[in-house]
């Protein structure tokens, strides 16, 4: 049995719940052991690196001080969330690069009776596991319901494949990994040279004009290769992709309807997975007319509910449409 350390990141919890469900679907079959990480905390994600940095570091290294006083015969910790998977991976390379900011970090570790020696664990992403530990023969080995006639492409996001501190990867802007695991599932894996593009991240908050056009980038050309899916391995892209895309069809006059599902809900639905208990369907794009082209029903789920109207709150920011927004620009 393959063992390792969990660190699930706060989104596995919420927005990408289907990601964990599909996880915890597909160990069984692949002979794999996961110990989540005792009184884990978020990561920071991506915006507390750049308010504050000692705090922000700190924060993410005390996750590797907690898993570095686990013991379950383990030095690896696996991450599937991208973001939390590239910020652990930074917090301990540039602790071992660095070391006044290493003496800093523990600094602050040691109010909480911590410390972490850096390089004393090997941060690795989920997939990275997947394709070269488990390995793809296991993996096909376990496909019960080949993918066969599921036009997919794989998209990586931008944080897993750079910097690669640790050289994990078969190339950094057009890695493999992905596209391998997906064959081995059965699916008709699609070239898709935009498999590394950015997704927009936080931008939807920021700069909605800009995320959308990023957004309808990677989904329009994934619809003009003739894609029936994305696949991914980030929950933020995941979220991006399908809760934006209507925004991003209203504010370009397209219609697109492109569903993302994680790469972990396609191999549990190969294993012979029911689609429910992978969190299928609970996605805003449906998929249903995707892998209804491979005989998979995907349940009835309730329409997600409308947001609730506050009497009071923070003013947000108009969506515009594409007019709407080149006439504002000129004014």
């Amino acid at each position: 049995m393959n063992k390792y350390l969990l660190y699930p990141g706060c989104s596995m919890e919420s927005s990408a719940k289907a990601y964990m469900e599909s996880l915890n679907a597909i160990v069984e079959p692949l002979d794999l052991h996961f110990d989540e990480i005792e009184d884990w905390n978020c990561c920071g994600a991506t915006e507390y690196l750049g308010i504050n940095l000692i705090p922000a570091y700190s924060l993410i290294a005390r996750n590797l001080a907690l898993a570095s006083k686990q013991k379950n015969g383990t030095r690896t910790v696996v991450a599937p969330c991208s973001a939390c998977y590239l910020n652990l991976a930074k917090a301990d390379h540039y602790m071992q690069e660095r070391p006044s900011l290493g003496v800093k970090v523990n600094e602050a570790l040691a109010a909480g009776d911590l410390q972490y020696k850096a390089g004393t664990l090997d941060v690795r992403h989920l997939i990275d596991i997947l394709v070269y530990d488990v390995g793809l023969e296991k993996i096909r080995d376990a496909v019960v319901r080949p993918l066969t006639g599921l036009k997919v492409v794989p998209y990586m996001g931008c944080m897993l494949p750079r910097p690669d501190y640790q050289h994990r990867w078969s190339d950094h802007e057009h890695p493999t990994e992905l596209d391998d695991l997906l064959r081995a599932l059965g699916a008709d894996v699609i070239d898709y040279p935009l498999t590394t593009s950015c997704c927009g991240g936080h931008m939807t908050q920021i700069g909605p004009e800009t995320a959308f056009e990023l957004i309808r980038r990677l989904v329009s050309d994934a619809d003009g290769r003739g894609a029936q899916m994305m696949v991914t391995v980030c929950p933020m892209c995941q979220m991006n992709i399908d809760a934006y895309q209507n925004e991003t069809n209203h504010f370009f006059g397209t219609e697109y309807h492109m569903p993302i599902l994680f790469f972990t809900q396609l191999m549990g639905l190969a294993f012979g997975r029911d689609p429910k208990e992978l969190g299928i369907g609970v996605e805003l794009v449906s998929s249903r007319n995707a892998l209804a082209n491979i005989g998979v029903e995907v349940p009835v789920t309730q329409e997600p509910a409308a947001p609730r109207k506050k009497d009071e709150g923070l003013p947000m920011p108009r969506r515009w449409n594409k007019r709407e927004a080149q006439k504002e620009a000129v004014k």
